[in-house]
């Protein structure tokens, strides 16, 4: 058993019972999947504020503490990536999955990461940190990348889901660095975070793209 599914069957134990729950009140897996995307909204809506807060001028003016912005940004996609988890959970133990459920729940995935890290190259825009701005739209196209690459993958039937840096662990990444940034008041973490994924999430692209030239050179 790899460490995903070992982390996975324990947080499946830990949030069994609120599934539960939602399938007695009736909720359906596509509008947890739904409250997932308003959650990154939430995130973003606070990096967009972080940004316009950035200088000291607009710190001195609205007595607002930037960085304190960032952190609860990243609290808020820990809180946002749990219903990602629940979705799928929910589809399978109230027998609600579907086609479109999936398909809904892998676009608004791709969205919700898009707009959280439009967010936080906003605060890096207006911190004057630009090579960190490029970095994070080097992540943000990495991350789609992983994604499209298996999708792509899937649609021609051959399975790939091999890589270091997927869903799961961009989510992670970038929610404790920005929790971590929030806390020290230093955006060097932050930055990290960024670094890492634009550099392993890019990897992970081409991972999958040599093993799916493997495979299907097999098959020929």
């Amino acid at each position: 058993m790899d460490y995903r599914n070992f982390l996975q069957k324990i947080i499946y134990h830990v949030i069994d019972p609120f599934i539960r729950m939602l399938i007695t009140i009736g909720i359906t897996p596509n509008a947890v999947t739904a409250g997932g995307f308003a959650g990154n909204l939430v995130a973003m809506g606070f990096f967009i504020n972080a940004a316009l807060n950035m200088s000291e001028e607009e710190q001195a003016l609205h007595a607002t503490n930037p960085y304190a912005l960032i952190g609860w940004g990243g609290v808020v996609i820990l809180a946002a990536g749990l219903f990602d988890m629940m979705d799928g959970r929910l589809a399978r133990l109230s027998n609600m999955s579907s086609k479109f459920g999936a398909l809904w729940d892998s676009t608004l995935d791709r969205y919700s990461e898009l707009v959280t890290l439009f967010g936080i190259c906003l605060v890096f825009i207006e911190a004057n940190w630009f090579w960190t701005c490029v970095v994070t739209f080097m992540a943000m196209t990495g991350s789609v990348m992983v994604s499209y690459v298996r999708a792509r993958a899937e649609g021609l039937n051959t399975e790939c889901k091999v890589g270091l840096m997927q869903r799961p662990e961009r989510v992670i990444v970038t929610a404790i660095t920005a929790i971590i940034s929030g806390a020290t008041e230093n955006l060097w973490w932050l930055a990290g975070g960024m670094i890492l994924i634009a550099i392993l999430a890019n990897i992970t692209a081409f991972w999958r793209i040599g093993h799916c030239y493997k495979k299907m050179k097999n098959e020929n």
